[in-house]
């Protein structure tokens, strides 16, 4: 500590760095920028991932296997021990829960499961429930109706089981 930075009461930003003020200030001459090259030309910059002009990583690995990531059905997912922040005899559905803040993932589909107690009689509304979530609601005197999928979601089971 000294009397710079005593006297700099709650600045918002630290001094920057002072380039090309000769030899003594340690990034004088070439300031920094080595000799020649890309990198000692003015209004150079790299994209991310470049290994200069080396095969890149993600290139050098291979590209094996599948990957279901665009196909793939998310949930907005919610544990039974959250459910208590609702009153006695509530209805509890996706758009309940983001409602109270207890979920930050917006999704089309909901699912509850099954870690922690439930003191509160509800009745769960949701897309998917795990035997252990449905076993809980019902013991404290609630109920789950579980909600169809989507339209677009059937005609894909359905040409999946006639084929």
């Amino acid at each position: 500590m000294d009397l710079r930075t005593v006297c700099a009461k709650g600045t918002k930003y630290s001094k920057g760095r002072r380039i090309g003020r000769g030899p003594g200030s340690g990034s004088g001459k070439t300031s920094g920028r080595g000799h020649k090259g890309r990198g000692a030309r003015s209004g150079a910059s790299r994209r991310a991932g470049y290994e200069g002009g080396q095969m890149p990583i993600y290139r050098r690995v291979p590209k094996r296997g599948f990957t279901n990531a665009r196909f793939r059905t998310d949930y907005t997912i919610i544990n039974i021990d959250k459910l208590n922040a609702f009153e006695d005899g509530a209805t509890v559905d996706l758009a309940a829960i983001l409602e109270a803040g207890l979920a930050s993932m917006n999704t089309e589909m909901l699912k509850v499961l099954g870690n922690g107690e439930l003191q509160k009689k509800l009745t769960v509304r949701a897309h998917k429930c795990s035997a252990s979530a449905k076993e809980k609601v019902e013991a404290a005197g609630g109920s789950v109706e579980i909600l169809p999928a989507k339209e677009s979601w059937k005609r894909a089971e359905k040409s999946k089981s006639q084929s």
